[in-house]
């Protein structure tokens, strides 16, 4: 992960509710720099500040509205607004979430596909380090990545938000009639 930068001390945040719990945003110069979810609006503060040191809480019109923006990635992955995100990582990690992007929505992959789709098919434990290291919850969809016998596995914001997102993702699919080909079941 790159240490935090200059513009580390510009991120604004801004939390609410969504139908995962607390969702805090964080909001750097070059888009959305995290999305955390969490039980607790406060612990889910005080992560945002280890992270982005010198951030600050703000209210307003524009931090309502990616949050609103948010919220709709939340409740209608089939269908997420654009956003500009400001991913911080290392090369690999921009490279993995690069391709966890490429995963349809309403699918799933494993850490071992991941790892081959990125020219890396001996680094199934750093994909998975990069998976757990995105601070991008939802847009960037480490929800979909799956073990090889299709177990859930770990997921940085819990596996019951995990197994929702999934579900969500497939029952969304099917009601815009958008089949997904390769679904794994869980």
């Amino acid at each position: 992960m790159k240490p935090a930068s200059p513009v580390a001390t510009a991120v604004r945040f801004v939390t609410g509710r969504s139908a995962l719990g607390a969702v805090l945003v964080a909001m750097g110069q070059g888009g959305i720099a995290a999305i955390m979810l969490g039980d607790d609006p406060e612990a889910l503060h005080h992560a945002a500040r280890a992270n982005f040191p010198g951030g600050r809480p703000v209210h307003d019109a524009m931090a309502d509205r990616v949050l609103a923006q948010v919220r709709a990635c939340i409740d209608t992955p089939w269908a997420p607004p654009a956003l500009n995100l400001d991913m911080q990582g290392t090369p690999f990690q921009l490279q993995v979430w690069q391709a966890l992007r490429a995963i349809p929505c309403g699918t799933t992959a494993t850490y071992t596909e991941l790892a081959a789709r990125i020219g890396r098919p001996g680094a199934v434990r750093a994909v998975a380090g990069a998976c757990a290291a995105n601070r991008l919850a939802v847009v960037i969809p480490c929800h979909r990545v799956i073990r090889s016998d299709g177990g859930l596995s770990g997921y940085r914001w819990g596996v019951g938000r995990k197994q929702w997102l999934l579900e969500r993702e497939r029952a969304g699919m099917v009601q815009v009639g958008n089949h997904p080909a390769a679904v794994q079941e869980i």
